[in-house]
């Protein structure tokens, strides 16, 4: 199947091959038509299966151009997030020659630089639910011309603690807009406000796609202390041209942070504790390649999408098979390949085997040996 197939405009398809998409995923088949016709929908399926683009495609060609106001708003659950899916929409409209404006408004930097860029009327906005709500109440942004509220990651912006600030959110909004949850997991609580907000809402939902084959996934065994300068160890024997490496808590990654600075290995964090634009530079300075590692929490890295991860490291290993599908998933996108090594203690390698029942993996045992890494 092409994105001809499915109805996509040519001048989109246009912008989509000069990011070298050329198919449409199971999930960006099925949305297509149903957002495009303006129903309510959940989107829902694994990591990495392109749900951004699944649901910006169709929602751009229900943006009249002409129209200077805000017609579609996305909302997600991180800043870094809410900046990858801006540039997607920037990508779109550049590579296109789509004439839409879009704003990233998003909590952590000044709002008043943010009240003058509204000024300009952009038709699409991407951000927090808090700033996006603070400025609809200053009267800053225009919220009656939106077509479409989109609410990516909704598991989390729907949770007990966010709901409150979503369903306030809807109040501003016309009554007839357009209502598009977008998640990886399905959680039940979720699924009943969903339900519940929008009551004739189309489930989108492509079946469970398997591992990616294009992953190696290996294992490696030592003693809590020692994973820090395991990983200093893996990362000099594999050389990895832009790794993740994935922490449970915020001071490991600060700890291990330190040591592979002091051995000169150029690293970034992102992690909860940092500010908006502590977190934007590690992800500038990963993108370009400034930093070659990436230490991160589950929680600050979801969602993220970039290009050229060659190797993921689990430095603490995931309780949840989800969890470590989710990580993996960061690398071998796009058709390339990966590796993902997850280093255990003797008492964590049973959830390796959790890994290999729960995904149709193998984990392969690996040791190092004088600099080099060794399959057990």
């Amino acid at each position: 199947m092409t994105f001809s197939d499915i109805g996509t405009r040519p001048d989109l398809i246009a912008a989509l091959a000069k990011q070298k998409i050329t198919e449409p995923t199971p999930i960006q088949a099925v949305a297509y038509p149903v957002l495009l016709g303006g129903k309510d929908a959940y989107l829902n399926a694994e990591t990495g299966t392109g749900k951004t683009l699944a649901y910006l495609l169709p929602l751009f060609c229900r943006i009249d151009p002409k129209l200077a106001a805000t017609q579609l708003v996305v909302v997600a659950p991180t800043h870094e997030l809410a900046l990858q899916i801006q540039r997607q929409c920037c990508d779109l409209a550049v590579n296109s020659g789509f004439p839409v404006q879009t704003l990233l408004l998003i909590g952590g930097t000044l709002i008043d630089r943010q009240i003058e860029k509204l000024k300009k009327k952009p038709q699409i906005v991407v951000g927090s639910p808090g700033r996006i709500r603070e400025l609809i109440q200053l009267g800053k942004l225009k919220a009656h011309q939106v077509k479409c509220l989109v609410v990516d990651e909704a598991d989390r912006l729907l949770a007990e603690e966010s709901l409150p600030g979503i369903q306030e959110l809807l109040h501003f909004l016309p009554r007839d807009r357009q209502l598009v949850f977008v998640s990886a997991t399905q959680q039940p609580e979720s699924a009943a406000v969903i339900a519940s907000l929008a009551p004739d809402l189309v489930l989108l939902q492509t079946a469970a796609m398997p591992m990616n084959p294009n992953i190696e996934h290996l294992g490696l065994v030592c003693e809590e202390r020692d994973k820090p300068d395991v990983l200093r160890s893996l990362l000099h024997a594999l050389q990895p041209a832009r790794s993740i490496v994935f922490v449970h808590q915020t001071e490991t990654a600060e700890i291990v942070a330190a040591k592979l600075a002091y051995h000169h290995i150029s690293v970034a964090q992102l992690h909860g504790a940092f500010d908006k634009k502590d977190r934007q530079r590690a992800m500038d300075d990963f993108r370009n390649g400034r930093a070659t590692v990436l230490i991160a929490s589950d929680v600050a890295a979801r969602g993220l999408d970039i290009p050229g991860v060659t190797h993921i490291f689990n430095l603490d290993a995931p309780t949840l098979s989800k969890a470590y599908l989710h990580r993996v998933g960061r690398t071998a996108r796009a058709g390339a390949s990966g590796v993902a090594v997850t280093l255990f203690t003797e008492a964590e390698t049973r959830l390796a085997r959790r890994y290999e029942e729960d995904l149709g993996i193998v984990v392969q045992r690996v040791r190092l040996r004088e600099g080099h890494l060794l399959k057990v």
